[in-house]
């Protein structure tokens, strides 16, 4: 009792960041500065590419302008906080800025989680279905599972945030972290985090889980189509349609269930360098995956870089 009569909800936290050594502050703001020019400019590149070429004008490339268009929020989301702090001595986030900024990045991964799920969809119809493709992935369709995406994202982010807002944090208000992320709130309460707990493990857990095991199921599904086909040309060309889409998949799904899926006490600085990945370094490279392997695209982007070159020429 005499422990709730001391406590005091906190007004501010303070952010770690990823180093506190004062020496590694300006590095890490260039480093962060040019990933975050990086990830803005392929993104919205390959945005106005597809959105600018009628031979895009398909469902996946659909998916992909919305996935390339999260990526940019998502970012934005977290890097110009993390910009600021570097090259400020106080390295402070008022209590509604973060859970603002809590809310907005988990909204903006969760839907970039089903909208990875739409794409495996995509391409499980396109190579197991290819004569109802047009029918099952109809633009109606496509903008149905974008609103749900969307929808059920927003719900859950703020599900997650009430049950953060209940909680007082009174012994720090210092996050050993880049951003206010759940866990590293978790474990600075001081009242008790039971139904938070609760529903984590189970509601969060099976918000996680289910999209992974639906695109996991997706593949299996479509490997087992592809040993079908009799030539290795085909088999080649069935691959090569789903490779760029299971490497952002991997590399996605594997930093979450490295930083989600173990005990709150062992939350450590390889946890932050996980986020890193998941938050960050995948909108950068998502560009660049998607790109380099597709002939398509790229001519998307060329055509686009062509008509850009012929307008800025002198008449």
């Amino acid at each position: 009792m005499e422990r709730v009569n001391q406590t005091s909800s906190v007004s501010e936290f303070i952010l770690l960041g990823l180093s506190s050594q004062p020496e590694d502050q300006k590095p890490l703001f260039a480093l962060f500065f040019i990933m975050y020019m990086v990830t803005l400019v392929g993104n919205l590149l390959i945005i106005l590419a597809i959105r600018s070429d009628t031979q895009l004008q398909t469902p996946m490339y659909f998916f992909l302008s919305i996935l390339f268009s999260i990526d940019v929020c998502y970012t934005t989301t977290i890097v110009p906080k993390m910009l600021v702090s570097f090259l400020s001595e106080k390295k402070s986030i008022s209590y509604a800025e973060c859970m603002t900024q809590m809310y907005f990045f988990l909204a903006f991964a969760n839907t970039e989680s089903y909208l990875l799920v739409a794409m495996a969809i995509d391409r499980f119809v396109s190579i197991c279905d290819p004569f109802h493709y047009v029918t099952i992935m109809s633009h109606r369709h496509c903008v149905l599972l974008l609103v749900f995406s969307c929808s059920f994202s927003d719900l859950h982010s703020l599900l997650l945030v009430l049950l953060i807002k209940r909680l007082t944090f009174c012994d720090s208000n210092v996050i050993p972290h880049f951003l206010c992320d759940i866990n590293p709130l978790l474990k600075l309460a001081c009242s008790s985090t039971l139904v938070d707990d609760v529903v984590i493990n189970t509601e969060g857990l099976i918000t996680l889980v289910t999209p992974f095991m639906c695109v996991i199921i997706s593949y299996f599904r479509i490997l087992i189509a592809v040993l079908k086909i009799p030539s290795a040309a085909g088999k080649h060309k069935a691959f090569s349609t789903c490779g760029s889409h299971l490497t952002v998949v991997t590399l996605f799904y594997g930093s979450i269930i490295y930083v989600y899926f173990r005990p709150l006490s062992s939350y450590t600085i390889k946890d932050r360098v996980a986020t890193v990945i998941y938050k960050i370094l995948s909108s950068m490279l998502n560009p660049f995956i998607y790109s380099l392997r597709n002939k398509n695209m790229k001519q998307g982007v060329r055509k686009l870089m062509g008509r850009r070159r012929s307008q800025a020429a002198p008449s």
